[in-house]
């Protein structure tokens, strides 16, 4: 997808992995920091990192067909170089919410637990704690990653 409605598409699209990379990573946090969170969000939190883990390659795609209108200048080879990075927070991201959602969620805990050891109160707890880090180190850097992302695409655009 090049262009939209005769516009590049990459500027376009670009709004949607800015909002939906902190909105998942905030959401993510939350559910990990805040039971009450967790059981109001739910599925919320997977879904969104599903529509940002999609939304990613539609948009390092689309800035690939722009990059080559372009030509590569250093300063827009830089912003292409941390974009293909992106994808690499975000995957994490969309597994390990899931892998929460599906460990917290009850009707999924029940419906699996008869296929799965049993964990028992410490092993729960270890469980949780390992994936919680996982999940806040993973969500902070999918933010600091498309802060970066965004800053070198401003600076290309307007440095």
């Amino acid at each position: 997808m090049d262009t939209l409605n005769g516009l590049p598409a990459h500027p376009l699209l670009v709004h949607l992995v800015v909002v939906f990379v902190p909105l998942t990573a905030i959401m993510a946090i939350a559910v990990v920091l805040w039971p009450a969170a967790q059981r109001r969000l739910g599925i919320l939190v997977p879904l969104f990192a599903l529509a940002t883990l999609i939304a990613i390659p539609l948009t390092t795609s689309a800035g690939e067909a722009l990059e080559e209108q372009l030509g590569n200048p250093p300063s827009i080879e830089h912003h292409a170089d941390l974009g293909e990075q992106m994808i690499y927070w975000s995957g994490p991201l969309f597994g390990l919410t899931v892998l929460w959602w599906a460990l917290h969620d009850e009707r999924v805990s029940t419906a699996i637990g008869s296929r799965l050891p049993s964990l028992t109160g410490g092993t729960r707890r270890v469980v949780d704690i390992v994936l919680g880090v996982a999940i806040l180190a993973v969500a902070i850097g999918s933010v600091v990653t498309v802060y970066l992302i965004g800053d070198s695409g401003a600076q290309s655009v307007w440095g």
